[in-house]
């Protein structure tokens, strides 16, 4: 009597037995749970049973919801894998027979009545599913031992390609794909097997459809870094050999199909940057765009909006941007007039403390490489990095000694800066500016008033645009003063300075991504590697006793005088004489 109603309650729609007569409800509870505890608690055997009499009959196919049912996270390894290998070797040759799920299911024939043929297929579509979500739940459970989610993930990829009629079934490719990104825990083994064997033409289009989904839903900072570190792993060079492969694409050209990737490859980045990313998936992706998004998208040009608006931000942001901003202005004639506003006001102290400074000075020498730069954004650059020379570590000013150098070398008008002289005129007694550019309206004194004398500094360090800076009015004196810096190794460079930088010839730029990654640590380290000829030492012939001699400074007396006559003590604020006795 068990076998039948056990048989009542897993067989198909289309093989019910004739109904009997309902029992009471206290006598069905009882056998509902025995039948629900002895198929958890299958054994391996069991299982192997099952598996036999299911792929030899089809009147066990009863056997397949409790197959199904072993096939879990929770299950024991073995037992999973037992009950894949049954479930592969089941569905495989069904799968051309086997209704799609998109397809609408018809079990009625002309006369209204069912097709028990129909309604056993759809029974079966119904089971395959469960059978799919069931891979999916065991490959992205962490629970899974790794030997068995390679395993399980190979058979999921197998019915991917022949889900659809021996065609490629995106709808499985989607459903995985989005359970990945949506997932609560780490997955990063399984997009590292999943970008390096198993990526697809459609895992572009998957990802646009996932992340347009994520602007209906709060998307989770975890959630936007899966979906970033899938599309960063994409390398387009290998999926064109993977889809060249393809038979089904024999006819189709080489160009017309990296056209077509870098097309989806566009729209699923498009889409991913929308979104309102969160910080630190917002600098991850600034970061890497101009690696692995700008030489394998369509039109780079598409970036701009995103990128101008990450430059105006300021600050760190600002800086991660400036990468893929050059490349778009320099490759791809992007025009971007307040380009060089923007960048100096990037100059600030804390600059030299991030974490991306080596790229930015070296993009920032590269910025102002162009022959067509104006002598007063050049000047202004110039007297900004100096004027930071003062307060930044010395690797800093190492870097600003290296850019001014370039500077000066390659823009021979703004050489006044290093010395200009001030004269006193004959007639009012003002004083006079000259310099070596030649400008008249810096030359003519006669309309400054009596305020201007030596040592005023017109420059403006506050002010955000070079143009209003005033630093064709001032100088680099502020590299004078790194001549006697503390740190040897400053001062040591900046007496490559006191050459004549106007002769090309005789001069070569430095390269600036030597000193961009310099620190406390590696001068130390320097320091100590060179070999000192001449060591400096302090003799003094008589021992010293002050600090001070007297006559440093005519009337003070820096020796104790009282110390071997008399004590001090200290009584209410006034200091006393004690004599000794």
């Amino acid at each position: 009597m068990n076998p039948s109603r056990e048989n009542k309650t897993l067989t198909p729609p289309d093989l019910n037995p004739p109904k009997k007569m309902a029992s009471p409800p206290p006598a069905k509870k009882p056998k509902r749970t025995k039948r629900s505890s002895s198929s958890s608690a299958a054994t391996l055997d069991d299982l192997k049973t099952l598996g036999r009499e299911l792929l030899s009959s089809r009147a066990h196919i009863n056997n397949l919801p409790i197959i199904l049912h072993s096939l879990s996270p929770s299950s024991p390894p073995d037992h999973s894998l037992e009950a894949l290998i049954t479930l592969q070797s089941f569905f495989t040759p069904l799968l051309p027979d086997i209704p799609s799920s998109s397809s609408p299911l018809s079990t009625s024939v002309d006369g209204g009545e069912k097709d028990p043929e129909k309604v056993y297929k759809a029974w079966l579509r119904s089971r395959f599913d469960e059978f799919v979500q069931a891979l999916i739940d065991v490959v992205v459970s962490s629970e899974t031992e790794d030997t068995l989610r390679d395993v399980v993930l190979d058979a999921l990829m197998e019915f991917v390609k022949l889900g659809k009629g021996g065609k490629f079934q995106s709808a499985i490719y989607h459903k995985f794909l989005r359970r990945i990104v949506l997932a609560t825990s780490s997955v990063d083994h399984l997009m590292d097997l999943l970008t390096s064997r198993y990526f697809n033409f459609f895992t572009y289009v998957s990802l646009n459809k996932i992340v347009k989904d994520f602007k209906s839903t709060n998307v989770t900072g975890l959630s936007s870094k899966k979906a970033r570190k899938i599309s960063s792993e994409i390398s387009v060079n290998n999926n064109k050999a993977q889809e060249s492969n393809n038979p089904q694409n024999d006819d189709v050209s080489a160009a017309h199909l990296d056209k077509k990737l870098r097309l989806k490859f566009t729209k699923a980045w498009i889409s991913f940057l929308r979104l309102p990313l969160p910080v630190d998936v917002y600098k991850e992706v600034l970061s890497t765009l101009h690696q692995i998004v700008i030489p394998h998208i369509s039109n780079p040009v598409m970036l701009c909006d995103f990128l101008t608006r990450s430059y105006d931000i300021g600050g760190v942001i600002s800086v991660m941007a400036l990468s893929s901003l050059f490349i778009l202005m320099t490759q791809h004639g992007l025009e971007y007039p307040n380009f060089y506003e923007k960048l100096y006001a990037l100059l600030n102290p804390s600059i030299f403390m991030a974490k991306h400074r080596g790229r930015f000075f070296q993009l920032l020498d590269s910025c102002l490489k162009s022959p067509l730069l104006p002598a007063y954004l050049a000047a202004a650059f110039a007297k900004k990095l100096s004027r930071l020379s003062l307060s930044v570590p010395p690797s800093g000013a190492l870097v600003i000694v290296a850019v001014i150098h370039n500077l000066l070398r390659r823009h021979p008008s703004i050489n006044f800066l290093v010395h200009r002289v001030i004269e006193e005129d004959t007639n009012g007694g003002v004083p006079k500016e000259s310099n070596e550019s030649g400008d008249n309206s810096l030359e003519s004194s006669t309309r400054i008033d009596r305020a201007s004398r030596r040592g005023i500094d017109y420059y403006n360090v506050e002010e955000s645009d070079p143009v209003k800076s005033n630093a064709m009015r001032s100088s680099l004196w502020e590299i004078d003063t790194l001549r006697h810096h503390y740190c040897p190794a400053v001062s040591r460079f900046v007496a490559s300075l006191e050459n004549d930088l106007t002769i090309r010839a005789k001069t070569t730029e430095v390269a600036v991504k030597d000193f961009c990654s310099g620190s406390y640590a590696t001068i130390f380290r320097e320091e100590t590697r060179r070999r000192i000829k001449q060591v400096p030492l302090a003799f003094y012939q008589v021992t010293p006793t002050s600090l001070f001699s007297e006559t440093d400074f005519p009337g003070w007396t820096f020796k104790d005088q009282l110390s071997d006559k008399h004590g001090l003590e200290i009584n209410g604020g006034e200091i006393l004489e004690a004599r000794n006795v």
